[in-house]
């Protein structure tokens, strides 16, 4: 670790205007990205005495070589490029509000002919509309269930949907009339896609004028002795009046809010968030993160930045409730309208529904808290406890805080792959997992374990030193390269070989400061590279339960990737073997015609119409489908069919 004085820039050089900054550690990976009203100040407040600072930043600037900033216009601007780096370079330092569970959320594909209503968990993807989220899933399929009598849309997946269209049936929705059956042409795009709007505007708070237009056509039906289809309507009226009823009004009708409410301790913060949508809670959401030197309003501050920086311009409400004012209001306020396109304000509730509901959310935020300390105690004690034993038994000088563990999966010497998985402070990283091709010496491909493991950690060692050298940072996209990183252990699944092996690979690049071992799963012995007797780690101890861990991951990745190749692998098709037919060009074709079979009754110069397709190529695929004649691809392993001939 560096003294913070030695890359101190004088106060001089820091200019007095709005702007962003960046720590840098040693090998150029960025560790901290914050932004500032005036850059002077606040970069001097980091390299005064380093006792009267934070934990964790005392360890941040200890662990920082550089410091870079850019200047802005404004304050909004600063928010915005803070935002877009943290996102991009995800730096360690940084508090991260990461949710507690995966939100399950009702989502309408607008983006699709024919829109789908379905579930959906994780990223949000364009052109799809978001309602939630929700705690359970089982509550959005029951709501959905309930719609759909009302709003009678595509809820099928694209399979099906295609399936149904080839046959000329509709799937059981649509015979119950749960599915206006646009697959069958029933309705067409147009008036489906309105049905799904409709949908959506209800879904966002908009219920009375359905459920109003709803009770008139009951009534003009029954007023033209229609009452079949007057009792229908009034069923639909109680489907909808069911769906609202499992959602309280907390709010007057109308009101579009999120209300936060937020507990903290010495160490960590606790945020809940109500989404209120017409005046009806639609869902919840809750995050737990370390806490930081940071203030209450600066926690605020960097929690709206964080949730509401990727959620869509109609997810931002009029109206953010707050128990605190953070610290840049104004800024925040213009940042948030500037990306909805109207003004959204941000208060603290003082008196009435609002305050009744702030306090609330902040109980529920409470009781997080509380929930995560004792699910948490155990596994920070177990976690510090497994690294301090490894250090221990190891014979480390410091704690392995990044360890890498490499496995090899093949049957009999084919499809040769090899992973790598990655743990930082006992926690598995998966964005630095990568996976390897292993290419042996001959064009058999065929290798045995330890030849595969010394061209895997070769190579991931000479990217290593490469990137070293380079700065850790790609010349293209200034983002740090993907190798650049180096472990404090290297793992290996496996005994003496294996690791005897992986360290003839250190001793071959230079590597000196990296310590190799390996777990051999018989009896969970750990080797050490010239050692003819291994480690016995106390059966019951952290550090072997990290160490299982880590050879467990790092074998489940790599079986999960050899699988995929030898699924791949396993496929045969007409088309394999043809002179100048690559996997571009077989996926272009299959993508135009759709089978081998429409393939073989094109002419050349229909084929010769596909992008990348030559009149003497198209020739040759029409001559060869000709001669293998009517023989459908098939997988070998199952005999099943993989075309429609």
């Amino acid at each position: 670790m560096a003294a913070p004085r030695s890359y101190r820039p004088s106060p001089g050089e820091i200019p007095v205007d709005p702007g962003v900054y960046r720590f840098r550690d040693d090998v150029g990976r960025i560790i901290y990205v914050g932004k500032a009203k005036s850059l002077r100040p606040r970069l001097s407040s980091y390299f005064q005495d380093t006792a009267a600072l934070h934990p964790r930043t005392q360890q941040m600037v200890r662990t920082g070589a550089s410091v870079e900033w850019t200047v802005v216009r404004t304050e909004v601007e600063a928010l915005q490029l803070e935002y877009a780096w943290i996102k991009e370079f995800d730096p360690r330092f940084n508090v991260k509000y990461r949710d507690d569970k995966s939100y399950p959320y009702l989502a309408v594909t607008l983006g699709e002919e024919f829109p789908r209503a379905q579930v959906m968990r994780g990223a949000k993807r364009k052109g799809t509309r978001y309602f939630g989220p929700f705690a359970h899933a089982w509550a959005i399929r029951e709501s959905l269930d309930l719609a759909l009598r009302v709003f009678p849309m595509r809820t099928c997946s694209a399979g099906v949907f295609r399936r149904a269209g080839q046959v000329g049936r509709p799937c059981l929705l649509g015979y119950i009339d749960k599915c206006s059956a646009p697959c069958v042409g029933r309705i067409d795009a147009h008036h489906h896609r309105a049905i799904a709007e409709d949908f959506c505007d209800f879904m966002a708070g908009d219920s009375a004028r359905f459920v109003k237009r709803l009770d008139v056509e009951m009534r003009a039906a029954a007023a033209d002795l229609d009452f079949e289809r007057a009792a229908t309507l009034r069923d639909d009226i109680a489907a909808l009046e069911r769906v609202l009823e499992k959602s309280t009004i907390v709010l007057p009708d109308g009101t579009d809010a999120d209300v936060f409410g937020i507990e903290d301790d010495e160490l960590e913060t606790a945020v809940q968030v109500f989404h209120v949508r017409g005046g009806r809670i639609r869902g919840q959401r809750g995050w737990v993160a370390e806490k930081d030197a940071e203030t209450t309003p600066e926690i605020i501050g960097h929690l709206l930045q964080e949730v509401y920086g990727a959620d869509g311009d109609d997810e931002i409400p009029r109206e953010v409730l707050v128990p605190i004012e953070p610290e840049n209001r104004p800024t925040l306020e213009a940042w948030l309208s500037g990306r909805r396109g109207s003004t959204v304000r941000i208060r603290v509730p003082q008196r009435g529904d609002k305050r009744s509901l702030m306090e609330t959310v902040t109980r529920n935020a409470t009781q997080s808290l509380a929930r995560h300390k004792v699910a948490r105690a155990g596994d920070l004690t177990a976690r510090s406890q497994a690294l301090q034993q490894l250090q221990e038994y190891l014979g480390l000088e410091d704690s392995p805080l990044r360890i890498e563990c490499f496995d090899i999966s093949h049957v009999q010497g084919t499809q040769v792959v090899g992973s790598m998985v990655v743990f930082e402070d006992g926690l598995p990283r998966k964005s630095e997992y990568r996976r390897f091709i292993v290419r042996g010496e001959d064009e058999t491909r065929r290798t045995d374990d330890t030849a595969a493991m010394h061209e895997v950690l070769g190579r991931r060692l000479h990217r290593l030193a490469k990137e070293r050298d380079q700065h850790a940072l790609d010349e293209e996209t200034g983002k740090p390269a993907r190798f650049a990183y180096p472990p404090n252990l290297i793992v290996v699944d496996g005994g003496l070989p294996q690791v005897n092996a992986a360290q003839a690979v250190l001793d071959e690049k230079g590597v000196v400061d990296v310590t190799v071992v390996g777990l051999a799963k018989r009896l969970e012995e750990v080797w050490v590279p010239g050692e003819d007797h291994p480690l016995v780690l106390p059966r019951n101890s952290e550090g072997l339960y990290l160490l299982q861990r880590v050879r467990d991951e790092a074998h489940r990745f790599a079986i999960t990737f050899h699988r995929q190749r030898r699924s791949k692998a396993m496929t045969a098709s007409a088309l394999d073997g043809i002179p100048g037919l690559g996997e571009v060009k077989r996926k272009a074709l299959l993508k135009a015609f759709g089978s081998v079979k429409k393939m073989r009754a094109a002419t050349p110069a229909e084929l010769a119409e596909v992008s990348g397709i030559g009149p003497t190529l198209a020739a040759i695929i029409a001559a060869e489908l000709s001669s293998t004649g009517s023989v459908p691809a098939v997988n070998i392993t199952t005999g099943e069919v993989l075309d429609d001939e």
